[in-house]
C-alpha cells in the first residue's frame, strides 16, 4: 500500500522536471512580448480548425443520452467503428480485431497512456529492483509521469537524428529488457514526425514477446501524412504478421489530431484481449468515459474519411508555407504530423527570443527530454513549433520568427 510519503516522493520526482508547458510559462514569466504584435501560440499541438459540422447533427440526435452514465468500454457502435477502421486502415485479416474483446473507448489517449503504466507496472514484481518503463527521449511528457506514479523507473532511450529519431530498444541489455514492464513507442513521433517502418514494428512486437513486456504504441499522428504520400505503417500490421492475437500490445488512437476534435476527448485502445479486459476494470474505478452523445459523434468520425483527407491537405499547406519561409533551416520534411522540430542551436534561448522579439510562443526541445545532453546533438538544440493555425495567422508568425533562426 502506498503511503502519503511515497506519493509525495513521486510527486517530487515529477516536480523536478515539471510539466513542459508550466516550465515554459515560468521561463517566460517577466519576458515582455514585442509590443504592437498579436501574440501567437505555436507551442501547443492543439488543432485550430473546427471538426466536421456533421457531428453537431449526430450529437443533437442523441440528446436524450446526456442523462445516461456511459459505460467504460464504450457503446457497441463506437467499438465496431474503431475495429472496422483498424481493419480497413491497416489491411488486417478479416475478423482480426474483435470489437467486444479487443477495443475500448477512452476519453482521449492521454488518460489511457497514463493508466497503462498503472495497469502493468507492479513495483513488487521484480526482485532486482523496480520495474522499468522504456520511452523515447525526447517524448510526450505523459509517459514519464505515468511510469513514476506507477512505481516504475523510467529509462529514456535516445531518439536522435542518427537513429532516425526512433529509440533502439533492441540495443538495450537483456538485463534491462527482462526488468521492463512497459515500453512506450510513438510512431509517428512527437515531436520529430518520423515513423517506424513495418520491419521495425515487427521487431518491437517480437521483442515484447521475448522479454514479456507490454508494448504501448501511441499512433495519434498516424493520419497526418502528406496527401498522396505513403501512409505510415501501424503496429496492428506488425501483429498481423507475427502476433495476430496482439498479445502484450496496446494500440492508442485518437480523434484529437485526425479529426480536429481534441475537445471531444475521444480515442480508443485496441490490442491484447486480456489486457483490454483488465484495463476496463481499472477504468471502471479510475476512468471517466466520454458522454454517450459524443461517442455517437466519434463513431461517425471514424467512419468518415473525407474530412481526414481535407485535414491532410491543410497541414501539408502549412508545412509548405513553413518551408517557403524558413528555407533550408527547416531540415528534412517530417513524415507525419504538424510539428517542426527545428535545430536552432539552443532551444530555450530561442524560445525566449521568439516571445520577446516576435510575440510567438514555441516549446524548447529540452522541455521534452530527460536524457544525456553531453553529445550536443539532442533535444536542447531544438525547438518544437506547432503548425496548427490557419495561414492568415501562421504565415505572419513564421515570418516574424525567421530572422531569429540561425
Amino acid at each position: 500500500m502506498l503511503t502519503g510519503r511515497r506519493i509525495a516522493d513521486r510527486a517530487e520526482l515529477l516536480r523536478v522536471r515539471d510539466h513542459p508547458f508550466s516550465r515554459l510559462n515560468a521561463r517566460l514569466a517577466g519576458v515582455v512580448p514585442a509590443s504592437g504584435l498579436e501574440p501567437v501560440i505555436l507551442s501547443v499541438g492543439e488543432p485550430r480548425r473546427p471538426p466536421p459540422r456533421f457531428i453537431a447533427d449526430v450529437i443533437t440526435a442523441h440528446f436524450a443520452d446526456w442523462s445516461r452514465y456511459p459505460m467504460p468500454a464504450g457503446i457497441p457502435e463506437l467499438r465496431r467503428a474503431c475495429a472496422d477502421w483498424l481493419q480497413w486502415r491497416y489491411r488486417l485479416p478479416a475478423g482480426m480485431v474483435d470489437p467486444d474483446r479487443q477495443v475500448m473507448a477512452v476519453s482521449g489517449t492521454r488518460e489511457a497512456l497514463f493508466l497503462a503504466s498503472l495497469l502493468v507496472c507492479d513495483p513488487a514484481a521484480v526482485a532486482s529492483g523496480p520495474p522499468l518503463a522504456l520511452m523515447p527521449d525526447p517524448a510526450y511528457h505523459v509517459y514519464r509521469a505515468a511510469a513514476i506514479m506507477a512505481g516504475a523507473e523510467p529509462v529514456h532511450v535516445p531518439a536522435r537524428a542518427g537513429n532516425g529519431f526512433m529509440p533502439d530498444y533492441a540495443a538495450l541489455s537483456p538485463e534491462i529488457l527482462d526488468r521492463t514492464a512497459i515500453a512506450y513507442l510513438c510512431s509517428p513521433a512527437n515531436p520529430q514526425g518520423t515513423t517506424a517502418s513495418l520491419d521495425r514494428l515487427i521487431a518491437m512486437v517480437e521483442l515484447a514477446q521475448l522479454h514479456n513486456f507490454v508494448l504501448v504504441v501511441d499512433e495519434v499522428y498516424a493520419e497526418l501524412f502528406a496527401p498522396g504520400g505513403p501512409a505510415p505503417a501501424g503496429v496492428a500490421e506488425a501483429c498481423a504478421a507475427v502476433n495476430p492475437d496482439m498479445r502484450n500490445v496496446l494500440i492508442h488512437q485518437s480523434l484529437s489530431k485526425r479529426s480536429s476534435a481534441a475537445g471531444m476527448r475521444s480515442g480508443f485502445v485496441a490490442g491484447d484481449p486480456d489486457l483490454i479486459q483488465a484495463f476496463l476494470l481499472l477504468r471502471s474505478y479510475g476512468g471517466c468515459p466520454t458522454p454517450i452523445p459524443l461517442q455517437h459523434a466519434a463513431a461517425a468520425l471514424w467512419r468518415d474519411e473525407e474530412h481526414v483527407v481535407e485535414n491532410r491537405r491543410l497541414y501539408d499547406e502549412a508545412m509548405s508555407l513553413a518551408r517557403d519561409i524558413f528555407g533550408t533551416a527547416c531540415g528534412a520534411r517530417p513524415d507525419c504530423g504538424f510539428f517542426l522540430w527545428l535545430d536552432v542551436g539552443d532551444g530555450e534561448a530561442f524560445a525566449v527570443r521568439a516571445w520577446e522579439q516576435a510575440a510567438v510562443k514555441v516549446l524548447p526541445g529540452s522541455f521534452m527530454a530527460f536524457g544525456d545532453d553531453s553529445d550536443g546533438t539532442v533535444a536542447r538544440r531544438y525547438a518544437r513549433i506547432a503548425l496548427v493555425d490557419p495561414p492568415e495567422t501562421l504565415g505572419p508568425a513564421l515570418r516574424r520568427l525567421a530572422p531569429l533562426i540561425g
